[in-house]
C-alpha cells in the first residue's frame, strides 16, 4: 500500500535531447527532500513526445539513481494496448516497483475496451498496476463497475484519480475496500481527498516543493490535521500557478528558476507566456523557494 507524496517527475531537456545528468540529479534531490515515491514518464514527464527508447531510458535512469530508497511507479501508458504492454514489461524488467497506466486517450474505448486494455497489461506483468483515470485529458472516464471488475485481477492495485471528484474516494473505498490504493492526481484537493479515504497524491507541485508536500502528508498520517491544512494553505498559490497554463510548462519554468533544469519542452508544448512566468515566480518566491 502506497501513501504520501509521490512526484510526477518532469523530464529535463537540453538542446532537444533528454538531459540525463540533470534528471538524475533532480531525482536524487527529490529523495533527499523526503518525497515518498517517484513517477517518471507520466504526463508531467512529457511521455507523449518521448520516443520509446527515451521513455525506457528515463525509467532506467530513475530506478538507477533511486537505488531502492523509495518506490518507483513507472509511467507505462499508451492509447495502444500493445505499446502499454511493452512499456510495462520493460518497467518490470528495469526494476520498477509498479506501473502507472493511463486510460487510452483519443480513441475513446468503451468500458469493455478499458477492461480489455488493463487486463492485457495485468496479464503481461507481475507488479502492481495503477489505473490513471484522467477524463480531462483522455476523454473517457472509467466507471465504478469497470473498476470493480479490474480490481478482481491480481495486479490491479489502485488508481491515480485526476477527476477532482471528492465523492469518489468514499464511493470507491466502500465498493473496493480499504486495500485498493487511491492516489489523488489533483494537488489543490490533496487533503480533502485524504479525508475522504484516499492514501496519497501524485503531485506536480512536489517537483519544486517536495519537502513541504511530504511534510503535509506525514502530518496527516500522524493525525495532525491542523498542520496538514496549514501546509495546504501555504501551497495553494503554488498549486494554482502550476496550472496557470497546461502542465508541465509552469512547473518546468519554476524548476529553471530554482536551478534544477532547463524549462525546455517539446512541441506542441511551448514556452509559457510572460504573464504566466510572473505568476509562477511570484508564487514560488512567496513560499521561499527562490530568493
Amino acid at each position: 500500500m502506497y501513501q504520501g507524496s509521490f512526484v510526477a517527475l518532469i523530464t529535463p531537456f537540453s538542446d532537444g535531447t533528454v538531459d540525463e545528468k540533470a534528471f538524475q540529479s533532480f531525482v536524487d534531490w527529490q529523495v533527499k527532500q523526503g518525497t515518498d515515491g517517484l513517477v517518471p514518464c507520466g504526463t508531467t514527464g512529457e511521455s507523449p513526445t518521448l520516443t520509446h527508447a527515451e521513455h525506457k531510458r528515463v525509467t532506467e535512469l530513475c530506478i538507477e539513481v533511486t537505488a531502492g530508497r523509495v518506490p518507483v511507479m513507472a509511467g507505462a501508458g499508451s492509447n495502444s494496448t500493445a505499446e502499454a504492454v511493452e512499456l510495462a514489461k520493460h518497467a518490470e524488467r528495469a526494476g520498477a516497483n509498479s506501473v502507472l497506466v493511463v486510460t487510452p486517450y483519443y480513441n475513446k474505448p468503451t468500458q469493455e475496451g478499458l477492461y480489455a486494455h488493463f487486463k492485457a497489461v495485468n496479464d503481461a506483468v507481475g507488479i502492481p498496476i495503477f489505473i490513471y483515470n484522467i477524463p480531462g485529458r483522455s476523454v473517457v472516464d472509467m466507471t465504478l463497475d469497470t473498476f470493480q471488475r479490474l480490481a478482481e485481477l491480481p495486479n490491479i492495485a489502485g488508481v491515480k484519480d485526476a477527476t477532482a471528484d471528492l465523492s469518489r474516494p468514499l464511493v470507491y473505498r466502500k465498493a473496493l475496500g480499504p486495500d485498493f490504493c487511491q492516489m489523488s492526481g489533483e494537488d489543490a484537493t490533496a487533503i480533502p481527498y485524504l479525508a475522504a479515504g484516499g492514501h496519497g497524491c501524485i503531485s506536480v507541485t512536489a517537483n519544486i516543493a517536495p519537502a513541504l508536500c511530504a511534510e503535509q502528508h506525514a502530518a496527516w498520517n500522524a493525525g495532525d490535521a491542523a498542520r496538514a491544512m496549514e501546509i495546504q494553505q501555504m501551497l495553494i498559490p503554488v498549486h494554482q500557478s502550476m496550472f496557470c497554463e497546461s502542465s508541465p510548462g509552469p512547473v518546468k519554468h519554476a524548476a529553471q528558476l530554482m536551478g534544477h533544469s532547463s524549462a525546455e519542452m517539446r512541441l506542441p508544448m511551448v514556452e509559457i507566456a510572460d504573464s504566466s512566468k510572473i505568476a509562477v515566480e511570484s508564487a514560488i518566491r512567496t513560499l521561499g523557494l527562490i530568493d
